[in-house]
């Protein structure tokens, strides 16, 4: 049986939901990530976050984001994945942000080498879909096997059975 690793990176506090901005206490793709784990028991889940948290404050954190996208940033994160070598499969989650993944996950996938592993990416927005994240995955990700990604609709997260059981179907 291969071993699967759910990557997540999601933002909580102020997002804009639906139209408007408001305060969650979980980030959307939290919320997705935590659903494929009770999907997926055997598999591990590892939260990416960043050194330097992002603000909670939505311009603010947007105003974070575009400087480190346009600096093509590397944050350093918080943990580490101990002995990626262990899994064969990578569910990654993140919300879209400039039309890709946040800089903290490239500097995640720079981190490690991921050849011959099977890259599952899906991304929570409000409309923007997948951007350029796969195509920013299969360049850092040389070697993997990267799967179609699944878009999820932020505000939809709480009903997105589909999505996840499709997700969890590809990562078996």
């Amino acid at each position: 049986m291969a071993k699967i690793l759910i990557a997540y990176f999601s933002h909580a506090g102020e997002n804009y939901v639906g139209g408007t901005l408001r305060s969650i206490e979980h980030g959307n793709t939290e919320i997705i990530a935590n659903k494929l784990r009770a999907q997926l028991p055997s598999a591990d889940l590892f939260h990416i976050e960043t050194v330097t948290p992002y603000p909670e404050d939505y311009r603010q954190c947007v105003a974070v984001a575009e400087r480190e996208y346009n600096e093509s940033a590397r944050p350093q994160l918080k943990g580490k994945v101990e002995n990626m070598d262990q899994y064969d499969t990578l569910v990654l989650g993140f919300p879209c942000w400039h039309g890709t993944m946040p800089m903290a996950c490239f500097t995640f996938l720079s981190s490690y080498n991921l050849r011959g592993k099977t890259i599952i990416p899906f991304c929570t927005n409000e409309g923007s879909g997948m951007g350029r994240s796969e195509a920013d995955i299969k360049r850092l990700c040389r070697g993997s096997k990267i799967k179609e990604g699944t878009s999820i609709n932020g505000s939809n997260v709480n009903s997105a059975d589909a999505e996840v059981d499709s997700i969890a179907y590809m990562a078996r």
